[in-house]
């Protein structure tokens, strides 16, 4: 692919899985990158797919979610595996059984951090001074967002979690010369712990991504659109976002009403100061594509439409539905991603309902867009999500983390739209609906077809994964369990992606 060019249509036909790491199995009480996530690699190498997608690998926020994190660049510790840390020297095996749960059907963040929190400050007890020069290197490389993202986590913690707007040290909240030497010193163990966190972190996510792209598997990452208000991002630059000198936003993001919600989507991160953006060359977005691509291969760019416009809600509303739509970037950004792409691939979330001018703006940025099979058996054969009219430069998903899983929806559907379904992909209770839902994505004319590990496992509602509008719950805690990494669904998966040339 040229620099700067934008458009999948020269790549070759692929499938993928999607499969977020938190979901992996394992004895630990979230997943990990150890053991299981190899496996699934090979899983996916033997059933002939060539993608790996996550959603962001961003410390979890409110409600669990990945996508309210408090920094954008760091890594969540809890995805660190400690046993591989029994291979560093840094634990014993007898350590990381005090951490091990069994392996639970649903991640338990609060249980991780109580369990694999005390295992992690012995891991850097001992690996401080044995790591040392690596851990010099990894901050010198990444100094520039690493050193606040440290001291930021440190403070929280030290004052027992408070939001960033709730800080008692006002001096602080404000980034005043003196009172961030003070916290500096006064917090040095701390903040040398969360580099050493960080350290580790990618440390092992590299090592897996490289295991991955060995073996064939490329990584498509997840870029959310917004920050949290309480995240470093905030904190640390503040003039790039509508807030005030509290550090409170103005205004908050989300959507009108749409097909989760009647009266619309609030979602409660400040909005950006795109002539601030604007002005300064765009420099943070540019750092923060650089840095994602690092990452991964592929990065999903989250709520594309935002960059043409967004829904901003004012803080007296009542309801997301009382906001309305101001002007993004547009085309300057479109601009920026040509010039940061050097061959890597983007792709476009533009689900929802976007009005003439947001579909075209997606649509000439050259972007691959999203389709979704759950959303493609309301309105007849025009309707643009049925596979027969994805264009190639397209991303066909079965569902999404966001969407109901393809067996919950055929079972909520309408009368007419599981007739209609049923008709159109041939669906056969002796196959699974799931696997006919899979058939349909995979003939599509899609350059890339997609399936959540729900899909191809045919798992209904208690297998889904976020229900968008609701915090807390069942919201992204599902897990695989080991057993479906198995030859009879890879040999079945391999077949479908062999049949329709995506191998």
């Amino acid at each position: 692919m040229a620099n700067g060019e934008l458009s999948w249509k020269g790549r070759r036909r692929g499938a993928g899985i999607l499969l977020h790491p938190s979901s992996l199995p394992g004895p630990f009480s979230v997943g990990t990158f150890g053991e299981s996530a190899y496996r699934f690699v090979d899983f996916l190498r033997d059933s002939g797919q060539r993608y790996w997608q996550i959603l962001p690998l961003n410390p979890f926020g409110t409600g669990f979610s990945p996508y309210q994190s408090p920094s954008v660049w760091a890594g969540c510790p809890l995805y660190i595996d400690p046993d591989l840390l029994v291979n560093d020297g840094l634990l014993t095996a007898d350590e990381c059984c005090s951490a091990q749960v069994g392996s639970p059907d649903l991640a338990d963040y609060a249980l991780a951090q109580e369990r694999q929190e005390p295992l992690l400050r012995l891991a850097f007890s001992r690996g401080r001074e044995m790591l040392s020069r690596e851990v010099a290197i990894f901050y010198r490389e990444n100094g520039g967002w690493l050193s606040d993202h440290a001291l930021f986590s440190a403070a929280q913690r030290h004052f027992g979690g408070a939001a960033l707007q709730d800080w008692p040290d006002g001096a602080l909240l404000r980034r005043e010369p003196g009172a961030l030497g003070y916290w500096q010193r006064e917090l040095a163990e701390e903040i040398s712990f969360e580099v050493f966190l960080q350290f580790l972190f990618f440390r092992q996510w590299r090592a897996l991504r490289e295991y991955a792209n060995q073996n064939g598997i490329f990584i498509i990452g997840d870029l959310p659109i917004y920050c949290s208000s309480d995240s470093v991002q905030v904190w640390s630059r503040p003039e790039l976002f509508r807030v005030d000198e509290h550090l409170r936003p103005e205004a908050y993001s989300g959507v009108p009403a749409d097909g989760f919600s009647p009266s619309g989507q609030f979602w409660g991160n400040p909005l950006y100061r795109w002539e601030a953006h604007e002005k300064s060359g765009f420099s943070w977005w540019r750092a923060r594509l650089r840095h994602a691509l690092t990452l991964c291969d592929i990065v999903r760019l989250d709520h594309f439409r935002g960059f043409h416009s967004y829904w901003e809600i004012p803080l007296e509303a009542k309801a997301a539905s009382e906001g309305f739509w101001r002007e993004g970037p547009g085309e300057s950004f479109i601009s920026l991603l040509r010039e940061e792409a050097f061959g890597a691939g983007f792709i476009a979330e533009d689900l929802g309902d976007l009005s003439p001018e947001a579909r075209r703006f997606t649509e000439d940025s050259g972007l691959p867009r999203m389709r979704v099979l759950t959303d493609a058996f309301g309105s007849g054969p025009d309707n643009p999500f049925l596979p027969h009219n994805c264009p190639i430069n397209s991303i066909i998903y079965t569902s999404t983390h966001d969407s109901p899983t393809f067996l919950e929806w055929y079972r909520e559907a309408s009368p007419d739209a599981r007739q209609f379904a049923s008709r159109y992909l041939r669906l056969r209770l002796e196959e699974g609906i799931s696997w006919g839902a899979a058939a349909g994505a995979w003939e599509s004319s899609s350059v890339l077809s997609m399936a959540p590990m729900q899909d191809i496992l045919g798992l209904g509602e208690d297998a889904r994964m976020n229900r968008p509008s609701t915090v807390g719950g069942r919201n992204w805690r599902w897990r695989v369990r080991r057993e479906a990494f198995n030859a009879e669904v890879s040999s079945r998966l391999r077949e479908l992606t062999e049949i329709y040339g995506r191998l």
